[in-house]
């Protein structure tokens, strides 16, 4: 129930803290699981104090169960462990504090999990993070390698090494983060984004060495594999040895076997281009070479052809055929002019065999009236007129005399 309370009717500290108590004394036992990272057994001590961590998150709380409670697991518990515990939250009004009164504390088992990691597998594949579609390409050639790795550690100089020796001019950008324990989580995350955020960052290779489950489970937990899904740098999962597998592996871009794997693959092996660029050209040598000579065996194959050992011949066999042509059109059109020709003189002498100063020539006059019109009857003069004659050597005036008969 809330309570009312103002300026003027403040609530003392302690009644604060015993209504609080008040209310979480109304909370049933719970069960919570989490990872032992504090431990006291302090000799002679009927109560053993520990802290429960969230492993995901920045998340603790203390824990207090007597010591029957813990010496039922001590061989198998210690700092580090997973456990189970069915504990009933308590508040220590005094000081303000709330703790878990532990009444059964249960180990975690591999085989339990085991079957949790692969429940989120499926649920994470289902979503659709693990798809191929969603991997991205590396590039051939990093100017610029994230590199999450423990402070110190195998793993860092294996890829360090390994990834120098294969290309000398390659950089790194290492983040030395908890690689297990409860801090390895928020550490791995955080140092994901930043390099992720890094404009300059070309590949992320997230690094670690072998270990038992317990020790890799940070790599397949859920808030990580997230984080690895938005990042828009291609990363790199060298996780443990080969048959290690964590979430870790189906989210990232390219899944290496070990830290000296992620290094193979992230970079090239300069030898190994050096000798590819030697075969590439050598090849693009033998083939300009096969080119010249084919294109050299086709220029002597038409050197060889008649037309180009003696250019002049087709021009001269040409010339020829012209000339050929040329007399065949002269002596045609001459035998056409010399045809024509008879024929314009036997027409002009037929035309001056019916042309009237032939028939002039012959002794004929052709008289006309002074008007031009030839007279063709008697009737058309009248006695003293005078008419024109015209004779083949010119013409001449006469007088109309009529006579009478």
């Amino acid at each position: 129930m809330a309570v009312n309370t103002s300026p003027e009717t403040p609530l003392p500290v302690g009644e604060v803290s015993r209504l609080i108590g008040s209310w979480i004394d109304r909370l049933g036992a719970v069960w919570v699981e989490g990872q032992i990272t504090q431990l006291s057994r302090r000799p002679g001590a009927g109560v053993v104090f520990l802290t429960l961590r969230d492993p995901s998150r920045d998340v603790s709380v203390g824990v207090t169960c007597y010591r029957q409670v813990f010496d039922a697991v001590a061989d198998v518990v210690g700092e580090g462990a997973r456990v189970v515990v069915l504990a009933k939250p308590e508040w220590y009004a005094p000081r303000g504090q709330l703790s878990l009164r532990a009444a059964e504390i249960r180990p975690v088992g591999v085989g339990e999990l085991l079957a949790r990691l692969e429940q989120l597998k499926k649920a994470l594949a289902a979503e659709g993070l693990f798809a191929p579609e969603r991997k991205k390409p590396l590039p051939f050639l990093p100017q610029l390698v994230g590199l999450v790795c423990g402070r110190a550690s195998a793993a860092e100089r294996d890829v360090l090494e390994n990834a120098r020796h294969r290309w000398p001019a390659v950089r790194f950008e290492v983040r030395n983060v908890a690689v297990q324990g409860v801090h390895a989580v928020p550490q791995v995350v955080q140092a994901v984004k930043e390099l992720d955020a890094m404009e300059d960052v070309d590949v992320i290779v997230v690094a670690r060495g072998g270990g038992s489950v317990e020790d890799l489970l940070p790599f397949s937990d859920e808030q990580l594999v997230r984080a690895v899904a938005q990042c828009r740098t291609p990363v790199v999962s060298a996780i443990g040895h080969e048959p290690d597998n964590p979430l870790l592996d189906h989210v990232a871009d390219l899944r290496a076997s070990t830290p000296t794997d992620a290094a193979k693959k992230v970079v090239p092996d300069v030898g190994e281009e050096f000798e590819r660029v030697r075969l590439l050209r050598d090849r693009a040598r033998r083939c300009v070479h096969a080119a010249v000579e084919r294109e050299e065996r086709g220029l002597a194959h038409a050197l060889a052809r008649p037309s180009m050992e003696d250019p002049h011949r087709m021009l001269d066999e040409r010339g020829d055929h012209v000339a050929s042509l040329l007399a065949r059109g002269r002596r045609t059109l001459g035998h056409l002019l010399d045809r024509a020709d008879s024929e314009l003189t036997h027409t002009h002498a037929r035309v001056v065999a019916l042309s009237p100063a032939a028939t002039l020539r012959r002794g004929y006059a052709v008289l006309q009236k002074a008007d031009g019109h030839v007279v063709r009857d008697p009737a058309e003069v009248e006695d003293g007129e005078t008419l024109r004659a015209r004779v083949a050597e010119g013409e001449f005036p006469v007088r109309v005399d009529v006579v009478d008969v």
